[in-house]
């Protein structure tokens, strides 16, 4: 969950290069429905995102058994050491702050999840 498209498109292509299957959302909402119905092996979350944000997003799906345990890594502007903290306190697993090279995207889902030929990420 992505809210620049272009950041999107060229972190779910280099995603899918890799052998990652990826779903993507357009919103907090989205992001949800999606979370609950595929149950993908791990999340990116953009704080910024519309209807709902990252945070709250996050927080619903931290509180809901089947979405509980999915790595969600944060990716953001918002560097803030307070927002880091929040992000550890709300659930985020891991948290990236942008600018990021989608090399260190891809380092960082390969930590959770590892090799992209069987996982998914949303």
């Amino acid at each position: 969950m992505e809210d620049n498209e272009d950041n999107r498109i060229i972190y779910s292509t280099v995603l899918r290069h890799l052998g990652y299957e990826v779903i993507e959302a357009q919103d907090g909402v989205g992001a949800l429905h999606i979370a609950r119905s595929e149950l993908p092996a791990l999340i990116l979350m953009d704080i910024s995102i519309p209807r709902m944000d990252g945070w709250e997003t996050t927080r619903i799906l931290r509180q809901d058994p089947a979405t509980q345990d999915i790595p969600i890594i944060a990716l953001t502007a918002h560097a803030l050491a307070d927002d880091r903290e929040k992000a550890a306190k709300i659930g985020f697993s891991s948290y990236l702050a942008k600018p990021v090279e989608p090399r260190v995207v891809a380092a960082e889902v390969r930590r959770w999840i590892g090799d992209g030929h069987e996982s998914t990420a949303s």
